[in-house]
């Protein structure tokens, strides 16, 4: 192992020499090269004769532990140059880290909001929908909050398709929207009977115009950003941390809810308009999560 600090130590000293790394970064490295020495050294290798097979049982190891692929790159870049500086040098021949490839990042898991959550954010719109005490202006903007929130929820339309719907979109009998989607794909979805309601009482307070959702704006219609502050401001007022709740999070429940309601997967697919099904395939691992913990937090023989 001594042999092996002392290749490491080499490597530090030309970082620090010629490269001009900082004292914390030369830490860092030291970390990380001392731990790759370890699990070489356990394994009855060294630096000098490690092989492919020693990187990616390396690299392996640290998968097992749980480290984030970040992490892992982070380790393997280390790696990497290490032994780089040592083929420079002439004290290898080779370099074993060639052609290992580095971990690639997990996609991060959506934000998600349980039925129940959804459910108070619906009732408190639709209360204030309805709240007659509130002047023109606070009814209209209450009434346009539950009738977007409704249809995002309802549809699990994107935020930029949902605040850009023409009324021409709206069939005779509302039960379905026609979407124009990214790629300008075309795309019909269908309304359940509280978002199509909620639709028709705001069509009815509309004058004459293009868009279901107008505002004075340059491009004539609301946008995203006023419907995001608007129900995070609403979120606030059932106790739901703003943080958690916006747009694109309704859609995530809308695509969540329905799987974990047993709907096929193609169909989720076809209703967000996802060219790839790999990308809808994502609220599956949402649900195994879900699964997992809440094995873990019931299960009798779960460690307390």
């Amino acid at each position: 192992m001594a042999a092996e600090l002392y290749l490491v130590e080499a490597f530090l000293e030309m970082m620090s020499a010629e490269r001009g790394a900082a004292p914390n970064t030369i830490e860092a490295y030291r970390r990380d090269l001392t731990d790759y020495a370890g699990y070489l050294s356990h394994h009855g290798h060294g630096i000098a004769d490690a092989d492919r097979e020693c990187v990616l049982g390396y690299m392996a190891s640290l998968e097992a532990e749980g480290l984030a692929a970040s992490s892992s790159a982070r380790r393997l870049s280390a790696v990497r140059q290490l032994h780089g500086f040592l083929c420079a040098d002439g004290l290898r021949g080779d370099d074993p880290t060639r052609i290992v490839k580095a971990p690639k990042p997990r996609r991060g898991l959506p934000k998600i909001l349980s039925v129940e959550e959804v459910d108070r954010l619906l009732g408190q719109a639709e209360t204030e929908a309805n709240d007659s005490s509130l002047s023109k202006a606070r009814h209209r903007a209450a009434l346009r909050l539950y009738v977007l929130l409704e249809l995002c929820y309802a549809t699990g339309m994107r935020v930029s398709e949902l605040v850009t719907l023409k009324r021409s979109a709206v069939l005779r009998d509302a039960q379905f929207l026609t979407v124009i989607g990214k790629g300008n794909k075309e795309r019909m979805v269908p309304v359940n009977d509280r978002a199509r309601d909620a639709m028709r009482a705001w069509l009815a307070t509309l004058p004459p115009g293009r868009f279901l959702f107008p505002a004075s704006g340059a491009e004539g219609h609301l946008s995203r950003q006023v419907f995001a502050r608007d129900l995070k401001a609403l979120a606030a007022r059932v106790g739901i941390g703003a943080d958690r709740v916006s747009p694109h999070v309704l859609r995530h429940a809308f695509a969540s809810h329905l799987l974990a309601g047993g709907a096929d997967l193609r169909i989720v697919q076809t209703l967000l308009g996802h060219a790839d099904i790999s990308t809808t395939q994502i609220y599956t691992h949402v649900l195994d999560e879900r699964l997992r913990t809440l094995v873990e937090s019931h299960h009798p023989m779960a460690e307390g």
